[in-house]
């Protein structure tokens, strides 16, 4: 599980994501080597095609074009990337509410998830309250862990390309950022 997407359909209402100027995150990431654009990329999804491919068709005019891209590219993922991706991926611990029984039943349904499935539980959780971010994990572990291997697979591939999006978003929206240090690091603020 990861962090929420920005707020809105997936974009920060406050920051324009069509101009004349880059926000300073994508003029970065438009100007890095390849090598540091594919490192900063794969902090936000771990395939490394994926990651190539993008860095690849640099530069971007506007953050819409990058996530259009990203998309594009999520998108033609093939069961190996998302295999790649999807090794990388942890379990995030959600925020200390709901008690002990909750929690516990977070951890066996996790746990249950990963036994079937062979990799970590993901989800783009949208909402900022983290009461409903419990109960939405909940019912989607329960809904999913229903899924057989190719009905997960397909969920899960729609669930990474979400947030894999919110953290190219963060990335490419990031004031000041300074790769590649500040780019490396851009998928686990």
């Amino acid at each position: 599980m990861r962090l929420p997407a920005p707020a809105g359909p997936h974009r920060d209402p406050g920051v324009p994501l069509s101009s004349d100027t880059p926000p300073e995150g994508l003029s970065l990431l438009n100007r890095a080597s390849a090598a540091d654009a594919e490192t900063a990329l794969l902090t936000c999804c771990g395939a490394r095609r994926w990651a190539r491919r993008i860095a690849a068709h640099r530069p971007y005019p506007t953050v819409d074009a990058l996530l259009a891209a990203a998309d594009e590219a999520a998108y033609d993922l093939t069961p190996a990337d998302l295999a790649e991706a999807l090794a990388g991926e942890d379990t995030t611990a959600l925020p200390d509410r709901g008690g002990l029984t909750v929690h516990t039943a977070l951890r066996a349904a996790h746990a249950a998830y990963e036994a079937k499935f062979g990799h970590a539980f993901v989800i783009a959780l949208e909402a900022a309250d983290p009461a409903v971010a419990l109960d939405q994990t909940m019912s989607s572990l329960r809904t999913r862990l229903g899924h057989d291997a190719d009905r997960e697979s397909v969920v899960a591939a729609e669930q990474l390309r979400r947030i894999g999006r919110a953290r190219l978003l963060r990335l490419a929206l990031r004031p000041g950022a300074r790769p590649p240090i500040v780019l490396a690091d851009a998928g686990t603020a």
